[in-house]
């Protein structure tokens, strides 16, 4: 088994090979690898199936044996300064590189044909590929240099596939909002490393663990300095995990691709973050405060994530508001101390969401083809409605998925969630109240997102098939009412102009300004992406390739949540996923908590999927009715606002929405704060440095000018002026001498 183990270094270098060959290729026979560019797929998809294989060995030797396995080689060697390489094989990493490659040959498998019209099909493969070398050789690194190394090449890799579609503005932007802001954290990353380097004198986690705690227990550290730089390092989690107050990014990185949602945005590089805090937690639990820090900061995150998704109209938009909340979740079990309880969610949302982001993918392939949806419409979940008749395979997909998010039973997303709202009532009954609201909130707004998507009657715009200039924009289910006229402006439910939604009222919301730049955007899109793709009248069912990965993950999502049950009377007090981390757990000198009594297990499950259905019930009654009492527009509309938000509906209703809509407007509070702030401090130190340190140069250099002017008159190198200019002034001081 060790030898197995000698071997496990490999891991992040395996999938290498593509991004190399694909670069060597285009450099040296650009036109047969282009010509021949849809065989890179396959060493692509093979790659990584290798790791995937072998990570499945790993984690099964994990299982059975509980043993640890960590090699080191000396990069550097001092007597002064020692660093070391090496790779770390525990339960996290194993858990981790199953996440990274088995939702990577799913992605990649989708992208195949999702990405097979658009000219950049090379270099999204070539990017993929390193982005998983990169991903694996974070999480199997052994200590906080290695770490840090990996960190920065992830964040490159996110950069590219953010901005994969580099001439678009948007894309562009976004890519740039990515990368700056996780500069943020991952500076204070840095300054935390260096600051636990100087208290301990290791990068090491091993080392870096054990002399820590004694410094601790001896009282030889100043409280104050190393709670700091635990903070800093948690500010890298901060930003790479889009936790509160730097989760500015996440939702404008919806630009990039489909698939590299599913994969960056679900399973790998916003989880590195949670990997990141669960690697250190032996380090953190120690430090008084942080751990409450942490668990603060998740249960922010959650809470804002939760009603920030709830007026979202983009639908891979809504989808990135989820993660981040139920990030939130993770990051909260975390500060709590719940280590298992966070990496079962971590494993059950990865699939789960993976699968939602590419249906969501399945669901914009099959929209922007359709005649009147250009590719700004085909994520716009208003222009949506009515997809079951036309993609039934990725709407019960999809429907999956949301139950899973949702915490219905028995799919996977149930058993952790669960796990994280009971543990959040022993920790605090306020973080608790927060916690299983939120659980609420999650119900509604993903089924917000399934029922505008699917369910109701297709709106299509038919200004290019009807011949018309203006035609009937058909009404979209946002009450369930199933019909085909224009849309009744007494009521006012929904009015589109210039791009806003308004509900309720006559009220109109302005509409995000990045939007107004699509239209700009949209002929080079067509000209990028979808020149080639064939345009029908009505959506369709996206293509076998694309079918196979969303039945994959289905039937991750319906089984992987059997990690954390106890199937015997064996193995009640310990289940196959505590088994599985009992080294991690032993490391944190914790106990595995016993699975609660049966009887007490249903007691909170009713409750928690109590919350969910009323979620799923209020979702129902707004935007598809299902009772017929509430089916008349005008009982909806007097119902929900006297009820849920009494006379002064209209007013609620308007800043309720925009805040939302408008991401708690803190996109417009950092741009003040931050950006105005440091142009303006810019444009100062530009007028200091070519007003004044330039002016006072060249000032001098004028003056010095000046001053030489009349003697370059002078000296001009004509010799009979030099003799009439020589006797001139003889002559002068001559009858100066005579007349004095």
């Amino acid at each position: 088994m060790e030898q197995t183990y000698q071997y496990a270094w490999i891991i992040p270098f395996v999938p290498l090979p593509v991004p190399m060959l694909i670069g060597v290729g285009l450099l040296l026979f650009p036109t047969a690898t282009k010509n021949l560019r849809r065989i890179w797929a396959f060493p692509s998809i093979f790659l990584l199936s290798i790791v995937m294989l072998f990570s499945i060995y790993l984690s099964i030797q994990q299982i059975n044996s509980n043993f640890i396995y960590q090699y080191v080689w000396s990069w550097t060697l001092d007597n002064d300064f020692s660093l070391e390489l090496g790779y770390l094989i525990d339960p996290l990493t194993s858990i981790m590189s199953m996440l990274i490659t088995t939702v990577g040959i799913m992605v990649l498998i989708y992208s195949d044909n999702y990405m097979v019209h658009d000219q950049g099909y090379l270099r999204f493969f070539a990017y993929m590929s390193f982005f998983s070398t990169s991903m694996l050789g974070l999480v199997t690194s052994s200590n906080l240099i290695q770490i840090y190394i990996f960190w920065e090449l992830v964040g490159v890799c996110s950069y590219l596939l953010i901005g994969f579609w580099f001439t678009r503005p948007l894309a562009a932007n976004a890519c740039q909002k990515a990368f700056v802001t996780n500069r943020v954290g991952d500076f204070g990353l840095l300054l935390g490393i260096l600051g636990f380097y100087w208290i301990t004198g290791s990068f090491e986690f091993r080392d870096l663990f054990e002399i820590f705690k004694n410094l601790i227990l001896k009282n030889e550290v100043n409280s104050t300095f190393v709670t700091l730089c635990a903070v800093l390092l948690f500010a890298g989690a901060v930003a790479k995990s889009a936790q509160f107050p730097l989760h500015v990014w996440l939702a404008d990185a919806m630009e990039g691709p489909t698939p590299i949602s599913a994969l960056i945005h679900a399973a790998t590089m916003v989880a590195a973050g949670i990997f990141l805090v669960a690697r250190l937690l032996p380090l953190f639990i120690v430090i008084p405060y942080i751990m409450n820090f942490i668990s603060l900061v998740g249960i922010i995150t959650v809470l804002l994530g939760a009603t920030l998704a709830l007026a979202q109209k983009d639908i891979k938009k809504g989808l990135a508001y989820s993660t981040m909340s139920q990030l939130g979740y993770m990051m909260l079990a975390l500060g709590m101390g719940s280590y298992r309880s966070a990496l079962f969610h971590l494993i059950t949302h990865a699939y789960s969401k993976a699968l939602l982001f590419l249906g969501s993918g399945s669901v914009i392939h099959s929209m922007e083809t359709v005649v009147g949806y250009s590719p700004d419409k085909s994520q716009n979940m208003v222009l949506m409605g009515g997809l079951t008749k036309y993609a039934p395979i990725t709407k019960t997909s999809f429907l999956l998925g949301t139950l899973s998010l949702c915490g219905i039973p028995p799919l996977a997303c149930f058993w952790s969630k669960d796990e994280i709202l009971n543990d959040s009532w022993l920790y605090s009954p306020i973080f608790a109240i927060i916690a299983w609201s939120t659980a609420g909130l999650t119900a509604f707004y993903m089924f917000r997102i399934y029922l505008l998507t699917f369910e109701g009657h297709l709106n299509v715009y038919l200004q290019n098939y009807s011949g018309k200039k203006n035609a009937a924009l058909y009404s979209i289910s946002i009450w369930g009412k199933e019909y085909s006229k224009k849309i009744n402006n007494n009521f006012r439910l929904l009015k589109m102009k210039n791009g806003s939604l308004s509900f309720f009222q006559k009220k109109t919301y302005r509409r995000n300004e990045n939007l107004k730049k699509r239209n700009a955007e949209q002929s080079f899109i067509n000209i990028l992406r979808f020149e080639n793709k064939k345009v029908s009248q009505y959506p369709y069912e996206s293509d076998n390739t694309m079918l196979f990965p969303l039945f994959v993950l289905v039937l991750f999502t319906l089984f992987v949540g059997s990690l954390g049950i106890p199937f015997s009377q064996e193995g009640r007090d310990l289940d196959i996923l505590a088994k599985w981390l009992a080294p991690s757990i032993n490391l944190l000198h914790q106990q595995a908590n016993p699975f609660p009594d049966w009887y007490e297990f249903l007691k909170d499950a009713v409750f928690s999927v109590s919350i969910a259905f009323f979620g799923i019930l209020i979702a129902s009654f707004l935007y598809k009715p299902i009772f017929s009492p509430f089916k008349n527009f005008d009982l909806i509309n007097f119902f929900v606002r006297t009820t849920f938000f009494g006379s002064h509906s209209d007013k609620t209703l308007h800043f309720f929405y925009n805040w939302s809509y408008n991401r708690a407007f803190l996109d417009v509070f950092y741009q003040k704060l931050f950006g105005a702030t440091i142009r303006g401090f810019s444009q100062f130190t530009q007028f200091l440095d070519t007003r004044i340190v330039d002016g006072l140069i060249n000032g001098v250099g004028l003056v010095s000018f000046l001053i030489a002017m009349p003697f370059k008159l002078v000296g001009h190198g004509n010799i009979r002026f030099y003799i009439f200019f020589y006797f001139s002034w003889v002559s002068f001081f001559f009858f100066l001498f005579l007349l004095v």
